[in-house]
């Protein structure tokens, strides 16, 4: 069934890619408060780039390369894509090395580039934090313990623009029997910070499943999606100089639209440059106001993982179970 499905996700791309005609769109987008107008103009749609992947997830675009990357987790592969080329594999096996079949979510799930333009991964299977130079050559791990205990599963990533820190979420997701795993060493789904140095610390010990994470334009907030149906929220926190956190604070409760039977969960998050917070969740992508307020959402109806910005900044690519997506905004994502 997979490689049917794989097919058709190469077939479709060379056909939309050949013609440079228009993409089929998805879903809808919701205008909640008028300002939302200004981030996304009406009129402009969320198009399917291709599809057929089994759980699509942590894409990234590579600047150097004019290219995005993303998992499919359960494939444990990273496909590429191009607006010429269409998608490829990139990487493969992307997340998990071993033997035996390890789970149903093994391969890699967050990606981010680096300052060191390395491709760094979140690697559910192999249950670590890795690094691999985009240029050529094979990865490295920056971090697979914490005081000699191995992660769960790590999750999702990111590193701050100022002191160079990656912090990551560590929930069960990618492990065979989730939370209830025999293998688990740690009894808790923290969120660490791997530091300059190489050495790894707790920084948030109190979230249930913590998930997708990413910093405010200034670096001076983190914020951390939670993916739990009975506190499903995104929380802040802000960033001490020496790198670690202070107490967090709700930021917006997705729990009411989860109640109301909407297709997925707080998951990957990013910012755009006016502090924009565009976290995926309930029915889609949620966008929130630098204070918490909805201000509209791109509606996919399905469960969707993540978003990223590409292109000149302004393109929000777009991770919904088996869909890659893009829609064109009016503003830059943060960092560019």
């Amino acid at each position: 069934m997979k490689s049917t499905l794989l097919a058709t996700v190469f077939l479709f791309t060379v056909v939309a890619t050949s013609a440079q005609a228009l993409y089929p769109t998805l879903g809808k987008i919701q205008y909640d408060d008028p300002r939302f107008e200004k981030l996304i103009p009406k009129g402009n749609a969320l198009e399917v780039l291709a599809t057929g992947f089994d759980w699509s997830e942590g894409p990234v675009w590579v600047k150097d390369g004019g290219f995005l990357v993303f998992s499919d987790v359960p494939q444990n592969t990273v496909f590429k894509w191009s607006e010429k080329e269409g998608i490829s594999v990139f990487l493969k096996p992307s997340g998990y090395t071993g033997l035996a079949i390890y789970s149903d979510e093994s391969g890699s799930n967050g990606l981010i580039v680096d300052k060191q333009n390395r491709l760094v991964s979140c690697e559910h299977g192999d249950r670590r934090v890795s690094a691999m130079p985009l240029g050529g050559g094979g990865k490295i791990t920056l971090a697979d313990r914490y005081q000699g205990k191995r992660f769960n599963s790590p999750n999702d990533v990111v590193q701050h623009s100022g002191n160079g820190s990656y912090y990551f979420t560590d929930p069960p997701y990618g492990m065979p029997k989730k939370a209830d795993d025999p293998t688990r060493e740690l009894s808790i789904f923290g969120v660490y910070r791997i530091a300059p140095d190489g050495v790894v610390t707790l920084v948030i010990e109190n979230l249930t499943r913590p998930n997708g994470l990413a910093f405010s334009p200034d670096g001076q907030t983190l914020y951390v999606a939670q993916s739990d149906p009975d506190r499903a929220v995104v929380m802040a926190y802000p960033v001490k100089s020496d790198g670690n956190l202070g107490d967090g604070k709700l930021f917006y409760d997705a729990t009411p639209l989860v109640k109301k039977g909407l297709k997925g969960l707080p998951d990957g998050l990013k910012l755009d440059q006016s502090g924009n917070v565009w976290t995926t969740g309930p029915g889609g992508v949620l966008v929130l106001s630098p204070e918490g307020t909805l201000l509209g959402r791109i509606e996919t109806g399905q469960a969707t993982a993540n978003c990223t910005w590409g292109d000149d900044g302004k393109t929000l690519y777009v991770t919904a179970d088996g869909y890659l997506c893009r829609i064109r905004t009016s503003v830059k994502g943060a960092g560019w």
